[in-house]
């Protein structure tokens, strides 16, 4: 008997690929069966909604632009792969021999959608400028957020960047707390070796995961991973508490915060 259009089916591969290598796990063939049938009113419908999401689709696929922080020159993606936009850039000075050394320069990432649900779920009206309270809420809070550090002193070393962590979450820590906790603060640059070249250029990135988790890579690589929210939270005061590391960047960051509104 002669096969009829109504018999005829497709075959399509479908594959199922891991997310981040692209390596192909399983394969499932899947009939797609050939239906020459008038559409429907919910046929259109369909097509309407799925043109509804292209259009959604493309306002996602906006690029968002670089930043470059002007004292040093060095430029910041506007957007991760994760998709964290960036909130701020700074740089972090050090006095030296009475001297203000540009140790690296910043960029500040946050998850925005979580970072609007928190600000407009708990202030509810923007005010008109940013205030203690919300700079606290952000520290406090586990939005998911990373800061990236690019080196820009040629003669630091692990050993220095370490001791400037020490002292610097030490500070944020006893703000917090009103003592200190020496053994925590040495936590977050974990097992990274004194060996580690840093030269200009290098990146340091310290993300805040969920469920409180401070995660420390230097040049890509993972050196540390630590579950307390007390480090999480002094590592955020550090840049958007009473003394920041740069005033500015803290400003830019709180008018970031009223632009959720």
């Amino acid at each position: 008997m002669p096969t009829t259009v109504e018999d005829v089916t497709a075959k399509a591969e479908m594959v199922e690929s891991e997310p981040k290598s692209g390596v192909a796990l399983k394969s499932t063939t899947v009939d797609h069966k050939d239906n020459d049938a008038e559409p429907n009113g919910d046929g259109c419908m369909e097509k309407e909604g799925e043109e509804n999401k292209k259009d959604e689709a493309k306002v996602d696929e906006v690029p968002v632009p670089d930043e470059v922080e002007t004292k040093t020159g060095i430029s910041f993606p506007g957007k991760l792969y994760d998709g964290k936009l960036l909130k701020a850039v700074g740089l972090r000075k050090k006095s030296m021999l009475g001297m203000g050394i540009k140790i690296y320069a910043f960029g500040i990432y946050a998850d925005n959608e979580k970072l609007r649900e928190l600000v407009t779920t708990k202030v509810g009206k923007a005010p008109s400028k940013p205030t203690k309270d919300m700079y606290q809420m952000v520290v406090d809070s586990d939005v998911g957020m990373m800061v990236r550090l690019v080196i820009v002193y040629s003669g630091l070393t692990m050993n220095m960047v370490r001791k400037n962590f020490d002292e610097g979450l030490g500070a944020a820590i006893k703000k917090l707390t009103g003592g200190r906790n020496e053994q925590l603060t040495k936590k977050i640059m974990g097992e990274a070796s004194d060996e580690i070249k840093l030269t200009p250029g290098s990146t340091i990135e310290i993300s805040r995961l969920p469920g409180y988790i401070l995660q420390t890579k230097v040049m890509g690589e993972i050196v540390s991973t630590v579950e307390s929210e007390l480090l999480c939270r002094a590592y955020i005061y550090m840049y958007l508490g009473e003394d920041p590391f740069d005033k500015e960047a803290k400003e830019k960051f709180g008018t970031s915060l009223l632009s959720l509104f």
